[in-house]
């Protein structure tokens, strides 16, 4: 039964763990674990039963939904302590690259089933280990919408296993880059508009936007062509005071003057085109693109200073 106490014209109902378990619909065991594990912080009566609060039983209730989802207490308790949802951003991307893993460790097998070497399996495998270590540095070491964005960018040219002294020498750059990078630090303005303009936009919606940019690089002529009209409402846009004054123009502003700075175009950039031949063609690729992008839109190249 419930315990009812009031207080003035309010009315605070507390519950004992058999009346939590039935609207939770969780079992007694999974209710003192969450306990144990400092996920719900019920209060201690006199005779030491547990009273839950309706806020610890809404509380379990997102809990019992985020273990479905197969999130560890660990990340469940970062999530709840997240108001930004930033965190929840972040574990879909890595269980969006973890989904990526598993369907080329399942074509690793069938290769197996094919008669490939062991040898050439195990540098498959130790590639899909260094595609997992670097990209979760990359989604540590840049804040919110453009660390997802980032990683999930070139999480695709990471699994080339490595088999050269200069691709090796390339991964030790990398990695020492993002444990070195300083942080990315917007000013508290700006990074409510970041998380406000961007929270609707799903690891999904990352994705095509990558699938995008690389068919447009891969044929620009078709791009512009097919695109010309929105190309040209772009650039006037970017031209405008209304762009200028916006806080969109302060966040390129600071991501271009941290990327010059940070060593991300002199250190990191180049050691990515060492270390994997499939993004030094798409490197290629978006230089030709540019040129001409810039040919046909020379103003785009005064924006861009």
């Amino acid at each position: 039964m419930p315990w009812v106490l009031v207080y003035d014209s309010f009315e605070v109902i507390n519950m004992l763990i058999n009346e939590v378990s039935k609207i939770a619909n969780l079992t007694k065991k999974a209710i003192e674990y969450y306990t144990e594990q400092k996920l719900v912080l019920p209060a201690i009566l006199d005779n030491g039963y547990r009273d839950f609060s309706e806020n610890d039983v809404e509380r379990l209730k997102k809990i019992s939904v985020f273990r479905k989802l197969g999130l560890s207490t660990g990340e469940i308790k970062a999530v709840l302590a997240d108001e930004t949802n930033n965190t929840l951003q972040k574990i879909s991307v890595q269980k969006e690259l973890n989904v990526q893993r598993e369907q080329v460790k399942k074509s690793i097998i069938d290769k197996l089933s094919y008669g490939q070497s062991y040898a050439e399996i195990n540098a498959e495998l130790k590639a899909i280990e260094q595609n997992a270590t670097v990209t979760e540095k990359l989604l540590e070491a840049f804040p919110g919408y453009y660390g997802r964005f980032i990683c999930l960018h070139f999480a695709r040219f990471l699994n080339e296993p490595i088999t050269t002294a200069e691709q090796q020498s390339a991964y030790a750059e990398i990695i020492a880059f993002l444990d070195n990078v300083p942080s990315l630090n917007f000013p508290k303005e700006l990074q409510s508009f970041l998380i406000k303009s961007t929270k609707h936009i799903s690891t999904e919606n990352i994705c095509n936007i990558i699938e995008n940019t690389k068919e447009s690089i891969e044929n620009p002529d078709r791009f512009l062509s097919e695109n010309k009209e929105v190309l040209e409402q772009y650039l006037a846009y970017k031209q405008s005071e209304e762009f200028k004054n916006s806080p969109a123009y302060k966040i390129q502003a600071m991501l271009k003057e941290f990327n010059s700075t940070s060593g991300y175009y002199d250190v990191f950039i180049p050691a990515m085109k060492k270390l994997s031949a499939s993004y030094a063609e798409y490197y290629e690729q978006m230089e030709v693109a540019n040129e001409k992008l810039l040919s046909q839109y020379p103003d785009i190249a005064k924006l861009n200073k």
